[in-house]
């Protein structure tokens, strides 16, 4: 009773299990992962995030596949790197921001920057802000790629306020922007479902992580910023899915992954709307 998953969804959700609010222990969420990864819908799974303010206590001790989130200064980051691979742990990629909202994040691209120019084997993604400066950021990203540094940006989709969570207008302007510099991007914050949908409890309207695939999709192919809006803004199921469904033995275009606290909600979610067929061949 197995399954490969689809190569459209490969490593699409990473387990956040460990990021706040979460209460779940560092050997809980270890075992947890090593759990997943040993079941039929392995394929699915990207890293465990494990932030860096963690290391030093409880640590992976065997090869775990693991991403460093920076929660700590930029110069703490590589001593973090090598303690989680000394204790075995592969290091496949850091997320750290670079500026809050309304800061430059010039500074903290360049710090960075500065970080992967001295770590090649380590991915570096950069958190910027949806908001002042973004364009010239994704510049700055753009021309670390061409230099050959592993950088990409990563953004923050959601939170606790109205204002974090950007329109699908908003969003589809930042997706053709990494269109257009071939930029992979990571989301963070808000992808709770697969398909668009309000909070009933905040009244917050979140997108889906299934019209971010198809709107990616949709970018990669060409469509200029209306036609992806329309894609991100969607609520009903069927298009969507037949988007994905024509393009499942493809490689995901330009969306990296998104983290997931219950990796096994997405998980669901993609079965119920029959995108991944449940473990059986």
């Amino acid at each position: 009773m197995s399954t490969l998953v689809p190569p459209l969804f490969a490593g699409l959700v990473d387990d956040a299990s460990l990021l706040p609010p979460s209460p779940t222990g560092v050997a809980e969420a270890v075992a947890k992962h090593d759990e997943h990864r040993a079941g039929w819908f392995a394929g699915l799974l990207g890293p465990l995030l494990v932030p860096a303010s963690l290391i030093g206590a409880d640590v992976p001790a065997h090869d775990l596949p693991v991403a460093l989130v920076g929660d700590v200064s930029v110069g703490a980051v590589p001593v973090a790197v090598q303690k989680l691979r000394a204790a075995g742990g592969q290091v496949q990629h850091l997320e750290a921001a670079v500026a809050r909202r309304g800061e430059d994040p010039q500074p903290g691209l360049a710090g960075l920057r500065s970080l992967a120019e001295s770590d090649t084997d380590l991915r570096v993604y950069a958190e910027i802000p949806l908001s002042w400066g973004l364009l010239a950021a994704l510049d700055a990203v753009a021309r670390a790629r061409a230099d050959g540094l592993p950088m990409a940006p990563k953004f923050r989709v959601g939170g606790l306020a109205a204002e974090l969570f950007p329109t699908p207008v908003e969003l589809a302007a930042v997706l053709c922007a990494c269109r257009d510099r071939e930029l992979p991007f990571r989301l963070a914050a808000g992808l709770r479902h697969a398909i668009r949908h309000t909070d009933p409890e905040t009244g917050f309207t979140h997108h889906g992580f299934l019209n971010v695939l198809a709107a990616s999709a949709s970018a990669q192919d060409g469509g200029e910023v209306a036609e992806v809006a329309e894609v991100l803004a969607a609520t009903h199921p069927v298009p969507l899915v037949e988007a994905c469904r024509a393009r499942r033995s493809e490689p995901r275009p330009l969306f990296a992954g998104f983290g997931a606290a219950n990796v096994v909600e997405p998980l669901t979610e993609l079965v119920r709307l029959g995108l991944i067929n449940g473990g059986y061949e």
